[in-house]
């Protein structure tokens, strides 16, 4: 590019320029994501009342694993998901979650491994329960549409891992809060129709992330060509 093409793209890129509000540390963001969420949550738990033995199981210490292990995938991957969107950013950080998610899919494994022993085969027999997808759908969808509105605000220059990470931070979120009311409590179920459900909800918001978070180039003027500058 010659140098008064060059001259050219600054003044096209200067003109009218509006003054950016910088953006907060993506620790700070996912932390309010979370608060907000959270509060939600407990809305949605109010509503539809928890579990009746929960206070039972808050002293089972593989049900505060799991929870915990879900909460803080949830918490990792919304952190995660901001990351992504700011440029300069170390790749690494897109797999924070993934520790925590092992705890999860481990302490559930653990599960079904326990419950092989105790009943053989008969300790594994899954059911179809729809139920888990469909709430963990419903609590996480305000969470999952509030990120995507946080994340769209910056630049989303990785848009499927970006949406990946958002959707397992709500889902996982969702998947935490359905232990709360939902009495199931079989691993095999809990590791097909509820880590499952996460899982494959992740995976689509990774397939859409193209379509969720678009990030098209500015229109320039005429004047400087045709064509866009390359990188």
């Amino acid at each position: 590019m010659s140098a008064m093409r060059t001259e050219d793209l600054i003044r096209a890129l200067a003109k009218d320029a509006k003054p950016v509000e910088r953006l907060a540390h993506p620790a700070w963001r996912a932390m309010m994501w979370m608060m907000v969420s959270v509060v939600y949550v407990a809305a949605f738990l109010w509503v539809v009342g928890v579990r009746p033995d929960l206070s039972n199981k808050m002293s089972d210490p593989r049900f505060l694993i799991e929870v915990g292990a879900a909460l803080l995938t949830s918490m990792m991957a919304a952190a995660a998901a901001f990351c992504a969107g700011c440029p300069g950013r170390p790749l690494w950080e897109r797999f924070a979650p993934l520790p925590f998610l092992g705890v999860w899919l481990a302490s559930l494994g653990e599960g079904c491994w326990r419950q092989w022993l105790q009943a053989g085969p008969e300790g594994l027999h899954l059911q179809v329960d729809l139920t888990c997808f469909q709430s963990i759908t419903a609590v996480g969808i305000v969470p999952a549409i509030a990120i995507l509105l946080m994340i769209r605000r910056g630049a989303p220059i990785a848009p499927m891992s970006t949406t990946g990470l958002a959707i397992l931070a709500a889902t996982a979120l969702g998947a935490a809060a359905l232990r709360l009311f939902h009495t199931q409590d079989m691993s095999l179920m809990l590791l097909v129709w509820q880590f499952g459900s996460v899982a494959l909800l992740a995976g689509f918001g990774f397939l859409a992330g193209r379509y969720v978070l678009r990030w098209s180039l500015p229109q320039l003027t005429a004047d400087v060509g045709s064509h866009p500058p390359s990188c």
